[in-house]
C-alpha cells in the first residue's frame, strides 16, 4: 500500500478523506457501515454558542446532480455538545473536529474557547460561510475584513489547529484565503455550497421555506474544483477541498489541484460507505501509477 498520511500543519491525519460536516451527523450514525477510525477525519455538524431550531420545513430539495438545503445550522449548542455528544465521541481514533458557527464574533469566540477545553477535539473548522441562515454565517464570509475578523477572533481563545471554511459566493475567493491566513489560521476548506433556488411552478412560490439555500453535490464539483486550484497556488498553508466529491477519481483531482486533504458530503446521503470507497481508490490508483505516498500528486498541476 501507498502512504496515505497527511498533515494539517500539527493535525496528522492517517489518510487524506474526510467528512464534511452536516453530512456525517456526529459519526456514530454511520457507525453501522464503516469503521470510524478508518477515516482519517471526521467533521461533526456545525455548533454555536446558543441552541438553534434552524429553519422552518421544507428545508431540503433534490436537484439535477445534487440537492439544496437550508437546514439554516439547527443545533442543541456547544454546552449541549460538550455535555452529551462529546463523552460519546471522544474514544473514536481518528480525527474529531467541531465544525463552529455564529452571529457574532463574540459568539464565534466563546464557542470556540469552549471547545478549546475538550482534549480530545485536535481542531475546529470555522464556518464563515453558510448560506441558509438570516445572521452571520456567510456575511463574515464574503469580504476580507469580515472573515480577517472572524478569524482574528477566534484565534484569540482557540490555539488548536484551525481550519477556515470558505463561501464560493464571493468575487475572488483567493483574497479571502490570504486575509485568514494572515489572521492565524492553519488551514482552509473550500468550498461551502453556492446559493441556489428551486420553484414550484404549481403553487407558484420557492419549495424551500426561505427562498434560497445551499447547493451541494456533484453539480459544483467543477466550481469547487476551480476555487481550490486557485486558492492552493495563493497560501502556504494547507487546503481542504471538497465539493461534490463522489469516487476516488473526484478526490484525486482535487488532490492534484492542490489539496491536502479532502471531505465528503452530499454523497454519504447515498452511499453511508463511500468514504472508505473513496479511500482504497485512492490507495489503488497510486499503487496502480508506482507512487509510494500520496504526497506524491499533491499539486501535481501546478
Amino acid at each position: 500500500m501507498a502512504r496515505l498520511n497527511v498533515n494539517i500543519q500539527n493535525l496528522e491525519l492517517k489518510n487524506p478523506v474526510m467528512t464534511a460536516s452536516g453530512t456525517f451527523g456526529y459519526g456514530l450514525e454511520f457507525a453501522d457501515f464503516i469503521h470510524l477510525e478508518d477515516l482519517g477525519g471526521i467533521i461533526v455538524k456545525g455548533t454555536t454558542l446558543h441552541p438553534r431550531e434552524g429553519n422552518d420545513y421544507p428545508r431540503m430539495v433534490e436537484t439535477a446532480s445534487g440537492m439544496l438545503n437550508c437546514v439554516g445550522l439547527q443545533n442543541k449548542g456547544v454546552d449541549y455538545f460538550c455535555k452529551h455528544i462529546y463523552p460519546e465521541i471522544k474514544s473514536i481514533d481518528t480525527n474529531m473536529i467541531v465544525n463552529v458557527s455564529g452571529s457574532t464574533l463574540e459568539d464565534y469566540a466563546e464557542c470556540a474557547a469552549r471547545i478549546n477545553e475538550l482534549d480530545k477535539i485536535p481542531a475546529i473548522e470555522l464556518n464563515i460561510s453558510c448560506p441558509n441562515v438570516r445572521q452571520g454565517g456567510m456575511a463574515f464570509g464574503v469580504t476580507c475584513e469580515g472573515a480577517a475578523s472572524v478569524v482574528k477572533a477566534v484565534r484569540a481563545k482557540y490555539n488548536k489547529t484551525l481550519i477556515v471554511k470558505l463561501s464560493p459566493n464571493v468575487t475572488n475567493i483567493a483574497d479571502i484565503a490570504c486575509a485568514v491566513e494572515a489572521e492565524g489560521a492553519d488551514s482552509v476548506s473550500l468550498i461551502n455550497t453556492l446559493m441556489g433556488m428551486a420553484i414550484d411552478i404549481e403553487k407558484r412560490k420557492p419549495i424551500l421555506s426561505i427562498g434560497t439555500g445551499g447547493l451541494s453535490g456533484p453539480a459544483v464539483k467543477p466550481v469547487a474544483l476551480r476555487m481550490v486550484w486557485q486558492v492552493a497556488k495563493a497560501v502556504k498553508i494547507p487546503v481542504v477541498g471538497l465539493g461534490g466529491i463522489c469516487t476516488a477519481q473526484d478526490a484525486i483531482e482535487f488532490l492534484m489541484a492542490g489539496a491536502t486533504a479532502i471531505e465528503i458530503g452530499t454523497a454519504n446521503f447515498l452511499d453511508p460507505a463511500v468514504t472508505i470507497k473513496v479511500r482504497d481508490g485512492i490507495n489503488d490508483w497510486l499503487d496502480r501509477h508506482g507512487c509510494q505516498s500520496v504526497q506524491e500528486i499533491i499539486g501535481a498541476i501546478s
